[in-house]
């Protein structure tokens, strides 16, 4: 799974998730792509769900780009643990994902293997998704 080698801090707080993807909303290294409808959090599962996903469908033909890495801690304390105890442990990573964020590309397959096979991977993710292709 995707996480980070090392960080500055260990935890993070949760931020706030508003606003639209400026950076990263464009359709750079393939034709098809799959963009972020929603504000929301995918987790370092969720992408990798969603890769292979892709690539069980295109089998071995075409190329996949992850255009989200996950680099923000999530933590989590056990269940009935009571207040005051402390921040938890980190427990996974997640990417923040905002509207118009590309998370994956493809090329190399034609339309419609594309489409199936990023529709596949929408189910994957925790935010609301739709297909997009660059016009030639």
């Amino acid at each position: 799974m995707l996480m980070p080698k090392k960080m500055k801090y260990r935890k993070q707080q949760r931020g706030k998730r508003r606003g639209l993807a400026y950076r990263g909303s464009e359709i750079v290294f393939g034709k098809y792509a799959l963009k972020a409808q929603g504000n929301g959090w995918v987790s370092a599962r969720q992408i990798e769900a969603g890769r292979r996903a892709i690539t069980r469908y295109i089998r071995r033909g075409g190329q996949v780009w992850i255009r989200v890495f996950p680099d923000k801690p999530i933590t989590s304390t056990s269940a009935e643990t009571p207040m005051g105890s402390g921040k938890g442990a980190v427990d996974h990573f997640a990417a923040v994902v905002r509207p118009g964020k590309i998370i994956y590309e493809m090329d190399g397959v034609p339309f419609d293997v594309a489409k199936e096979a990023l529709r596949l991977a929408s189910h994957k993710m925790s935010v609301k998704t739709s297909f997009v292709y660059k016009e030639e």
